[in-house]
């Protein structure tokens, strides 16, 4: 193998982990998403935790996140408005890639 064989594998394999690794995040933040729209509800832990699975599984019905997004304001029925969701989001995001972070 020459240098440049080998620098591409190192490229592809950076970019299959970091592709992995923005996926779990997203889903971790899906969760903790779905955990404080749970709270927001008052729903008690075992049903906020299968809630949270639902948000997860919600994004998977189109890419990008307003599937997402039309979940968590759908089910919450005017407490909060999709601007907020997506704050709440990005906030989110960055806590689920500290955790994420933490267990490696």
């Amino acid at each position: 193998m020459t240098t440049f064989d080998d620098r591409e594998n190192a490229f592809e394999a950076k970019f299959a982990h970091d592709s992995e690794m923005q996926f779990k995040a997203e889903a971790r933040r899906n969760k903790l998403l779905g955990l404080w729209a749970a709270g927001l509800m008052g729903k008690p832990a075992d049903e906020a935790t299968a809630y949270a699975m639902t948000v997860v599984a919600a994004d998977f019905e189109e890419a990008g996140d307003d599937d997402v997004v039309r979940k968590i304001v759908g089910d919450l029925a005017g407490k909060v408005d999709a601007a907020a969701v997506r704050l709440k989001m990005v906030e989110l995001l960055s806590v689920a890639k500290a955790q994420l972070m933490q267990e490696i």
